[in-house]
């Protein structure tokens, strides 16, 4: 399935308002360094209570370039010289177009609302990104803050937040539609997996436009396999949009020294939804 203006999609990442960087680049207590105080990102795990702790600003890898051009019309990215990964351009990239496991009616629906990609995106409206699988994938850091009962992430973009609680409460029988969902997670050995239900049926998977249903039920494990580099696997489980499961792998990198820094559209941009698609 062809993807057409999708770096203005992209482009639109950077029409937000931040502020000035504060806290950037000040030495984080704990980060292993060299004796010239650079980080040891190949270090151990760090761990709380016999646990991997995952704290810590991440930001998922890029994929190769080889991979990602052929997403991209006339090889533009507007996201300049950095490539995201795959996944934040189209979740289903690993399947041949004519085995994508959207249900008819949904690659249908799809198909017609290409010309309306820019006009529809929720960012255009100002609207959360942040949802799994998309705010995993976002080329935006984000901050881990873990507790003994909750993890917290704090999603850059937008300036959004997500709650994880590992407290032992089990999902909402009858959840109330949003944004976000509601996250429950617990541990499995040193992997943290985290199930994630509740989601209203407005948001995006990715920048290309695949939306999702109230029923969609997300399960990411996070896996943090040394001091600077986590692994996670997501699994989107929806079946108002797909035939069947959809299984991602990426990898997310530790910004050492980072920090997340306020970033909301706060312009309120119009006038792209108006304009002519080519």
């Amino acid at each position: 399935m062809p993807i057409r203006n999708i770096w203005i999609v992209i482009a639109l990442l950077g029409g937000s308002v931040c502020a000035p960087a504060q806290w950037l680049n000040y030495p984080a207590r704990g980060t292993p360094r060299t004796k010239d105080g650079k980080p040891i990102l190949s270090a151990p795990t760090p761990r709380r209570d016999g646990r991997p702790d995952l704290s810590g600003v991440w930001e998922a890898d890029r994929s190769p370039q080889n991979e990602i051009e052929h997403l991209l019309p006339e090889k533009q990215n507007g996201l300049g010289e950095d490539f995201p990964t795959k996944y934040f351009l189209d979740i289903l990239s690993d399947f041949k177009p004519e085995a994508t496991p959207l249900l008819p009616s949904v690659a249908a629906a799809l198909t017609l609302s290409r010309t309306t990609v820019r006009k529809d995106n929720p960012g255009v409206h100002c609207l959360p990104r942040g949802a799994p699988p998309m705010g995993d994938t976002i080329p935006e850091p984000f901050k881990l803050v873990q507790t003994p009962d909750l993890i917290v992430m704090l999603i850059e973009d937008g300036t959004n937040f997500r709650q994880i609680y590992t407290d032992g409460r089990k999902l909402p029988e009858d959840p109330t539609p949003s944004w976000f969902g509601y996250s429950v997670g617990k541990w499995e050995g040193d992997t943290l997996m985290v199930d994630t239900i509740g989601f209203n049926d407005r948001g995006w998977l990715d920048a290309v436009g695949h939306t999702r249903s109230e029923a969609m039920h997300v399960t990411e494990r996070f896996h943090r396999r040394d001091f600077g580099h986590m692994d996670l696997q997501v699994t989107l489980d929806d079946p108002k949009t797909f035939t069947k499961p959809v299984t991602v792998k990426f990898s997310m990198s530790l910004q050492p020294d980072g920090d997340v820094l306020e970033l909301f559209c706060s312009e309120d941009e119009k006038d792209l939804a108006h304009s002519v698609n080519k």
